[in-house]
């Protein structure tokens, strides 16, 4: 179970919150109110996360390519969408 603690303590306390997720690579949540609002992680862990996403998206891209039809270069879809 994470450690809580309210952003006005987080505020207080940044410089102690931010080497205990650093160097024990334990989330911390932030709470507003007794309400969840964020968490702090540590880089390592963003990076994790970051890595399982960029590999869901080519999993998904893979499963897209096999699907009969025609193909569309990424470049008229950009197009097709403005950007």
């Amino acid at each position: 179970m994470p450690i809580t603690i309210s952003t006005a303590d987080a505020r207080k306390n940044l410089a102690d919150i931010l080497n205990k997720v650093a160097y024990t690579k334990e989330p911390i949540v932030l709470t507003r109110r007794g309400k969840k609002i964020a968490a702090l992680i540590s880089l390592e862990e963003l990076e994790l996360l970051q890595h399982i996403e960029d590999l869901l998206d080519i999993e998904d891209a893979k499963k897209a390519l096999a699907e009969p039809g025609e193909n569309i270069p990424a470049q008229e879809v950009w197009k097709q969408l403005d950007l």
